[in-house]
């Protein structure tokens, strides 16, 4: 109760007041029927008072969100059910939701009368143009009488979280050649023009029985290969997400990062729609494997990951290569040096076909045309230092869209056409360009 008559409106101390001044007056005055309307004046917002802090904690709310995962730019639908557990009817309630700032403003509701045991439920929208993991509530209940001379505030402490997930676009169905399937065509291939022994051997780890060396293998790699002793009968795919922040360039939802995660989460749809068992690896330290069913893990993961200043190309070839036994692997690269192209390298062991989105960041900038020269130079060293060491390179400029680009992943080459333009580029002859494999520059 004490509580409560702190829940006072001004329009009920004004009551109170106004009760005061008419018992004070009555008492001067000796007039009787001034101090019966004094007490009329002070019963009302007492009995107000003690209406709103009964029906207090006799509500019951549950909130829904459908969906709980939702992509950049949807709407999700948030539904409020409101109970009054009260055998009196309660008096109007405005309903606030709390809601983090990307999700909008917080939503107000009216509910005019709830009756004995009646529930009621209400919905609103939120839609977030920024990918994140967003709290909704606790939702405050401000419930006052008719006559609006008491207002209590109650906050219901569940909290629900909202996914908001990258844009997933779809993509063409494309044969990517190459990859390890154990019981498909990638493994008639493979032992067709490696042989038996070969599709059957992997990098030896520490701990392996050196008794299962391969050395007709280790003499051809010119790294010590070991026998598997169970060959796998799926086919594995490992996204790889570069997080390096100086590897990136622009700011918001339209960044070369956010497209690079926003393609990520549509390759990693794609192939685990395609039967693929699929691994995301970052140099921030995710390495998550699709859970069986379903890609919602990787997309989480995805919902959540930032640039990061301490990113390094040469920990993130580590964590693909920790747990890699081949297979497809599918890199989505900011700006590189040579020297990083070189350690990417490394993973084009154990015959893996290694792909990689190479984004142009600059053009994501506007630079002068000096300045544009020397970036495309940059990028384009990169670019052949990949190709010269087996990697399928797509080449990404801002504006460029996943769908278009997805089908050269397939291809083994770029083109002629494409890698002489990137020759010329770094300062390379046509002629040279054309001629495998392709030299890189000083």
């Amino acid at each position: 109760m004490r509580e409560a008559l702190r829940g006072l409106t001004t329009r009920g101390r004004s009551f109170l007041a106004a009760a005061a001044a008419a018992a004070v007056s009555a008492v001067i005055l000796g007039e009787k029927d001034l101090l019966r309307v004094a007490i009329l004046l002070a019963i009302l917002p007492l009995l107000a008072a003690a209406y709103v802090g009964r029906s207090r904690y006799r509500l019951a709310c549950s909130r829904s969100l459908e969906p709980h995962r939702a992509p950049v730019g949807a709407s999700a639908r948030v539904v409020l059910r409101l109970q009054n557990m009260s055998r009196l009817p309660t008096g109007t309630l405005l309903l606030e939701d709390r809601l983090p700032y990307a999700l909008g403003s917080r939503p107000r509701v009216v509910l005019e009368r709830l009756g004995a045991r009646q529930a009621s439920s209400v919905a609103y929208t939120v839609r977030a143009d920024v990918r994140g993991k967003y709290e909704v509530g606790p939702l405050v209940v401000r419930l006052t009488d008719p006559f609006g001379l008491c207002e209590l505030t109650r906050s219901f402490p569940s909290v629900d979280r909202l996914t908001v997930i990258p844009q997933v676009h779809p993509l063409p169905n494309v044969r990517l050649a190459g990859e390890y399937a154990g019981a498909g065509d990638s493994r008639a291939r493979s032992v067709a023009v490696h042989g038996e022994d070969d599709a059957a051997t992997r990098e030896y780890r520490r701990g392996d029985d050196l008794r299962r060396v391969h050395w007709k293998s280790t003499a051809r790699t010119g790294e010590l290969m070991v026998r598997r002793e169970e060959q796998p009968w799926e086919s594995r795919a490992t996204v790889v997400l570069d997080t390096r922040q100086f590897a990136h360039r622009g700011e918001g939802p339209t960044a070369s990062f956010e497209w690079a995660v926003s393609a990520a989460a549509s390759i990693a749809v794609h192939l685990r729609q395609a039967g693929y068992k699929l691994r995301l690896v970052t140099d921030t330290g995710i390495d998550a494997e699709a859970a069986e069913g379903g890609e919602g893990i990787l997309l989480d993961h995805l919902a959540d990951v930032r640039l990061d200043k301490r990113g390094d190309v040469g920990q993130l070839v580590e964590a693909v290569r920790k747990r890699s036994d081949g297979g497809l692997v599918i890199a989505l690269l900011g700006a590189l040096t040579s020297a990083e192209s070189e350690l990417l390298a490394g993973l084009r062991g154990n015959n893996a076909t290694c792909v990689a989105f190479l984004i142009d960041s600059s053009t994501w900038l506007n630079l002068p045309p000096e300045s544009r020269i020397e970036a495309g130079r940059a990028h384009g060293a990169a670019a052949l230092g990949l190709m010269r060491s087996g990697w399928r390179v797509v080449g990404v400029s801002h504006g460029a869209k996943l769908p278009a680009l997805w089908p050269q992943a397939a291809r083994g080459s770029q083109g002629f056409a494409w890698r002489a333009t990137m020759a010329e580029t770094v300062g390379i002859g046509p002629a040279e360009g054309r001629r495998g494999p392709v030299r890189g520059t000083q």
